[in-house]
């Protein structure tokens, strides 16, 4: 007979369940996310640090948890990072028994490995309700017979935790040369630019980019407040006096704007999920996005010479934002979505692009 458990949010509201994965108590942010697929994607995205992940779709587990093969720079082929970072997942049933060719072992067992929580038998759909009416609140999922622990989330840096902690070079020798400033950066991102020949350095959160011997910047997702990224923020805004193209993306945007001289508020329960509609300014083409972030960016707060870029069709938040001089763009959503839709993967090509021509200016002047 499983363990009884139960998730109690702030407001008051407690679910009746049942424990699986790991059988320990935790406590978190509790958010939901709207995906139908790509949970071994999600759970170990490092924007989820600190978050019990509510998730909509009934068939989690359902193919199961793919192996932990590497590419040949060594990234994990199937997977955002290299750990689950979740706190703790809230489904309304797991599969115990997955169906994919490529299945290594069932989702509770994964969490389990992990030491990470779950709990199952409650209306996810309800639940989703009350966070999108209240806004998203702290939450504890408890195991019987496990004390949750007494965490200060507010005291951490999230940033911090889930950054290297040293400069990382991939295919070295690649053209062009790009500085990826790692704020918990997801394994697509890394993967899409060295498809396109880069070389790719990864750098610490608190990384002095002034330093960076490279053609470009990309300034990567990460989880909690932008405001709390003080140092980055320094750095980008001297960044922005120079000619070297940047590229923002989700906490990277919001970073960015930050650095530019515009402000950030919380959402109200954020956009996660593999289907937002985005709609590109001036075009007024609309693309379906894969999201995961709980702040943005104040569309009235944007400084002279920036623009917004890209718009949410559901809420009309900002979603990307770029300058006059074509050098600084950034968007809330992940082009690299993996899986996910790949609409948007071109705009890595533009990056790119003038990344490229940046270095060729520069090899051309010396």
């Amino acid at each position: 007979m499983p363990l009884r458990a139960t998730l109690i949010l702030d407001d008051g509201n407690e679910f009746e369940g049942f424990s699986f994965g790991a059988p320990r108590s935790v406590t978190g942010e509790v958010v939901f996310t709207t995906g139908m697929v790509g949970y071994p994607q999600s759970l170990t995205d490092p924007s989820y640090r600190g978050q019990i992940l509510v998730s909509t779709y009934p068939l989690a587990g359902n193919y199961g948890v793919p192996p932990a093969t590497r590419d040949a720079e060594g990234i994990l082929e199937h997977f955002e990072s290299e750990r689950v970072w979740i706190s703790g997942l809230v489904v309304t049933e797991p599969c115990d028994a997955p169906s994919h060719r490529d299945s290594e072992r069932s989702l509770s067992a994964w969490l389990a490995d992990s030491g990470v929580p779950g709990i199952w038998g409650l209306d996810t759909r309800a639940i989703t309700k009350i966070l999108r009416e209240r806004g998203t609140m702290a939450g504890s999922i408890l195991v019987e017979g496990c004390d949750a622990p007494a965490e200060d989330w507010a005291a951490r840096n999230p940033v911090a935790e889930v950054s290297c902690s040293k400069p990382q070079v991939y295919s070295r020798g690649g053209l062009p040369r790009i500085a990826l400033l790692d704020c918990g950066v997801k394994n697509n991102i890394l993967r899409c630019l060295l498809a396109r020949g880069a070389e790719v350095t990864r750098l610490p959160w608190n990384a002095d980019l002034d330093r960076a011997d490279c053609d470009g910047v990309v300034l990567s997702n990460g989880p909690g407040d932008p405001k709390a990224c003080a140092h980055p923020i320094a750095a980008i805004r001297r960044l922005l006096e120079g000619d070297r193209p940047l590229f923002g993306i989700c906490l990277g945007a919001q970073l960015l704007a930050l650095a530019a001289g515009a402000d950030t508020y919380k959402l109200r329960y954020g956009h996660r999920g593999h289907n937002q509609p985005c709609i590109e300014l001036g075009t007024r083409r609309c693309t379906v996005t894969s999201q995961n972030h709980g702040y943005a960016i104040r569309a009235d707060s944007l400084p002279p010479l920036w623009e917004p870029w890209f718009v949410n069709g559901n809420d009309g938040t900002i979603e990307g934002i770029r300058s006059s001089s074509g050098l600084f763009e950034a968007v809330q959503f992940h082009p690299e979505g993996c899986p996910g839709p790949r609409d948007n993967e071109g705009l890595f090509d533009r990056f790119i692009a003038r990344a490229s021509r940046a270095s060729t200016q520069k090899r051309g002047a010396a």
